[in-house]
């Protein structure tokens, strides 16, 4: 290949040099004593996100470690932490279980240093994932109309519907807790639940203001809608909302409202928009009545068996029922497995429209 007229290759709009390189065999150089070339040296390892301290000992790193995610990095009877000061050339201080606190990782070598903790993230990030949810970000429904609508509407199906197949009362939701669910968050500490809060209230000032004028939207709650492929196998029947003015900004709220919170790392990307919807029936209250009425908004909520039911009927003759309209006036951060003095889920925070 002529160096000095190297081939082109176009990628898009940009067009690059296509350069062959060629591997010279290098004569055997005789290592360092204790330079270590094990799996967790980690010399290449990015480090720009996290400080790494020098000491008069060597390198020290600490990192904020809910007390729940401990455990995953300690192992079995310890096994996963030795292996990690094993294989880094580090000690590992861990707090106490169920004591809150920061993760301090030691070492003679850096590189050893950031090792550990891109390793620690990486698990950390890993059991997260498989935490259950704490809490979500939702829209109350449960205005005293909306609630007397509801309750109609179940009179209603289980008086015509009843003999449909899996057809009960207890597939329907708790009308205390109606709402529109916009995402779930895992919040295992005071310091995680309270870093959400404020983002709410940036959230508040940066775009909430300006999309809603201060003031409440305007929502019609109307017609029903089922979430899988089959009527004849319903797992999750909802009510459909749409904003009285006909706009989208119901829609802009809540789709930036998750956006911010994923780009904080507080909450994982499901959906490219957020599906508004309020769930009236599901097949996993039956399971349990004492289940969190939230479990339609995530798949991986509850792994328990869903027993499906029969839609059909009830598709056809409610499609247009009207549960009324509602003035939305806030978000809340609402608990998980919670109630407040209305009925509705505890709220650790909330961004007020006006």
């Amino acid at each position: 290949m002529d160096v000095l007229r190297p081939p082109l290759v176009r990628i898009g709009v940009r067009v690059y040099r296509k350069t062959l390189i060629q591997e010279q065999p290098f004569p055997h150089e005789e290592e360092e004593e204790d330079f270590y070339t094990g799996p967790g040296d980690g010399a290449d390892e990015p480090c720009d996100a996290f400080v790494v301290e020098e000491t008069e000992r060597g390198f020290q790193c600490r990192v904020e470690v809910p007390s729940p995610l401990c455990k995953y990095i300690i192992g079995k009877k310890g096994e996963t932490k030795k292996r990690l000061e094993t294989e880094t050339r580090t000690s590992i201080s861990i707090p106490k279980p169920g004591v809150e606190g920061e993760i301090v990782i030691t070492g003679q070598r850096r590189s050893g240093v950031v090792s550990a903790r891109t390793r620690i993230d990486v698990l950390l990030d890993s059991f997260r994932k498989k935490q259950p949810f704490t809490h979500f970000l939702s829209f109350p429904l449960n205005q005293p109309t909306i609630q007397e609508k509801f309750l109609q509407f179940k009179e209603e199906v289980l008086e015509k519907c009843s003999k449909d197949r899996g057809v009960s009362s207890s597939l329907f939701q708790n009308p205390a807790k109606l709402h529109l669910t916009l995402g779930t968050l895992v919040l295992l500490n005071e310091q995680e639940i309270q870093k959400a809060c404020e983002l709410l209230q940036r959230c508040k000032e940066d775009f909430v203001d300006q999309i809603t004028g201060g003031q409440p939207l305007t929502v019609e709650v109307a017609g029903v809608e089922y979430m899988n492929d089959d009527p004849a196998m319903t797992d999750v029947l909802y009510a459909k909302v749409h904003m009285k003015d006909g706009s989208d900004r119901l829609q802009m709220v809540a789709d930036q409202l998750v956006e911010r919170f994923v780009a904080s790392g507080l909450m994982l990307k499901e959906w490219d928009r957020v599906k508004l919807h309020a769930t009236v029936m599901n097949t996993l209250f039956r399971k349990d009545p004492t289940e969190e009425r939230n479990s339609t908004m995530t798949g991986k909520s509850s792994f328990k068996e869903r027993e499906s039911f029969n839609g059909q009927n009830i598709l056809k003759l409610f499609e247009n029922f009207h549960f009324g309209e509602v003035q939305l006036d806030s978000v809340c951060l609402s608990q998980r497995f919670s109630s407040d003095v209305s009925g509705y889920y505890a709220t650790s925070g909330q961004l007020c429209f006006s």
